[in-house]
């Protein structure tokens, strides 16, 4: 039977709490906000109450719309005033113990067909659930903050959550104008662990001095298309909460490599350089001062523009091959089954996308002069382009092929000979972890890759992202990495190589 939610309550008025109730309120239903500091539950109302009287006063919202969104939310002081409510979501401090005694509490105040559910982002629901006589009714709802803004919400399956109850969260949160995706409940849920790597890999580059974090943010944002650079999100973030999640995650799953802290985060934390709102963290945050700036390549001008032409399969890069065209390069027709990847020869050098080997290793294998190019979501947006260089190539073969990417219209950034370069060893890494997450049952494809995109505003979903780009290229660039580290971190998921062998297949329906 279809519970009617009229009264929602929720527990803490901290930016979350105050957020959902906003959600909530402005979807019709009655909402009952506590929290234990009745300072913190006044502040919290008034400063709604400012934000959305300045929105009405900016011409942005209806003022007789805002008034009544305000009138249906009711502070109370008690928790046994959330007796009425037909759902108590819980929004306060990530302590297991102070959740598990809040939803015991709530048993006893409210009735056996309330359902609860937490907005926690990292403790298990089965943990937090365990001390309930009816853990059936508690679930997960894991919003994003800001919450009246950002669509996605995780609705979470504890061990012992029922299906009804899924079904009703779900039905809710589709109601409240937002992206549901249901998984089981894992360290990090969907989004914070698949997420892992886009900071891990930027980290790892910081640390293994590839370049200075403007130019790797810029390599990951301007060349890769990513809408923030990772260690500019994770100043913006906090390094206190970024470097705990990632700790969390890292213990939950045994310390597995996979999940790596990043040392050059936690001396940040040590030293309160906590990004943002602290002044500094990867940046220095000066009002007089501008963030210092990617090193791009000078411009090259050459007496001779270098002749270019494209050869092999260019239905993975549209955009690309499109790029080409309308800049005069003629492509050889290729047919989708042509196995040859895509190549660009500039002069007498091969211009290749990074397969995750080096590219002298890979300019020595053909005995040929060779330009490894990063991976972008789209190369005909991108403002930049990201390459790494042959040490045999001559210093004319490079300024060539810089000219030639600048005469697209692209800044360019040379790398040092980093195998994998950085977006594309990222997003290898976060289809790695997207496809563990389905083949454990954890969430299916479609709710895995609307996580990322809506929770996490990625261009592509990691598993499209996989299936465009062709898993063997995926398998490919992973087993360079693990070869070049030996540590573990990069081993390929087995759904991966089952794909590869075309023994398994992910419905394309459903990642689209």
């Amino acid at each position: 039977m279809t519970l009617i939610l009229n009264t929602v309550a929720v527990i803490g008025a901290g930016t979350m709490g105050i957020g959902i109730a906003q959600v909530a309120a402005s979807c019709g239903h009655t909402v009952l906000l506590f929290d234990i500091n009745p300072q913190a539950l006044e502040q919290a109302k008034h400063s709604l109450t400012e934000r959305l009287n300045k929105r009405v006063q900016q011409g942005k919202a209806d003022a007789q719309a805002t008034k009544q969104l305000l009138a249906r939310i009711t502070l109370v002081n008690t928790m046994a005033e959330l007796a009425p409510a037909q759902l108590v979501i819980e929004a306060v401090a990530e302590k297991l113990a102070i959740k598990q005694s809040i939803f015991s509490e709530l048993e006893a105040i409210c009735q056996k067909n309330t359902l609860f559910a937490s907005n926690t982002s990292s403790l298990s629901i089965t943990a937090i659930a365990s001390q309930l006589k009816y853990p059936e009714r508690f679930a997960g709802l894991h919003f994003f903050n800001p919450a009246p803004i950002m669509k996605l919400v995780e609705v979470i399956r504890g061990r012992e959550t029922s299906n009804t109850v899924i079904e009703q969260l779900k039905s809710l949160a589709l109601s409240w104008g937002k992206t549901p995706v249901i998984c089981r409940s894992t360290p990090g849920f969907i989004v914070n662990r698949v997420a892992r790597p886009f900071y891990a890999e930027t980290m790892r580059a910081l640390e293994e001095q590839v370049g200075d974090p403007p130019t790797l943010d810029s390599v990951v944002r301007d060349a890769g298309g990513f809408s923030m650079g990772p260690l500019q999100l994770t100043d913006l973030i906090g390094h206190d909460v970024n470097y705990a999640v990632t700790d969390s995650i890292f213990q939950a799953f045994g310390y597995d490599p996979r999940f790596q802290t990043s040392f050059e985060q936690l001396e940040l934390v040590q030293a309160g350089h906590l990004g943002r709102k602290t002044g500094r963290g990867f940046y220095h945050y000066d009002e007089n001062k501008p963030l210092t700036q990617a090193t791009i390549a000078e411009k090259v001008i050459l007496p001779h523009a270098p002749a270019v032409t494209a050869h092999g399969n260019w239905q993975s890069f549209p955009e690309f091959a499109q790029l080409l065209k309308q800049n005069g390069i003629p492509l050889e027709e290729s047919k989708i089954d042509n196995p040859n990847p895509p190549t660009l020869f500039v002069n007498n050098v091969i211009v290749m996308l990074t397969n995750g080997e080096l590219t002298s290793v890979r300019a020595q294998k053909m005995n040929q002069s060779m330009v490894q190019f990063d991976l972008s979501a789209d190369y005909a947006k991108a403002t930049t382009i990201a390459i790494s260089c042959a040490v045999q190539n001559s210093v004319q073969d490079n300024q060539n092929v810089i000219a030639f990417f600048q005469s697209l219209n692209k800044d360019v950034i040379v790398l040092p000979d980093y195998p994998g370069l950085l977006t594309m060893r990222t997003v290898a890494m976060l289809c790695n972890e997207a496809l563990d997450v389905v083949n454990k049952g954890i969430a299916t494809p479609e709710d895995t890759d609307n996580a990322m995109r809506y929770g996490v505003n990625y261009p592509k979903g990691p598993l499209a992202w996989g299936t465009e780009l062709g898993w063997q290229h995926i398998l490919h660039t992973l087993e360079q990495l693990s070869q070049f580290y030996a540590d573990g971190r990069y081993r390929a998921n087995p759904l991966l190589r089952q794909l590869v062998a075309g023994t398994r297949r992910l419905d394309a329906k459903e990642i689209q």
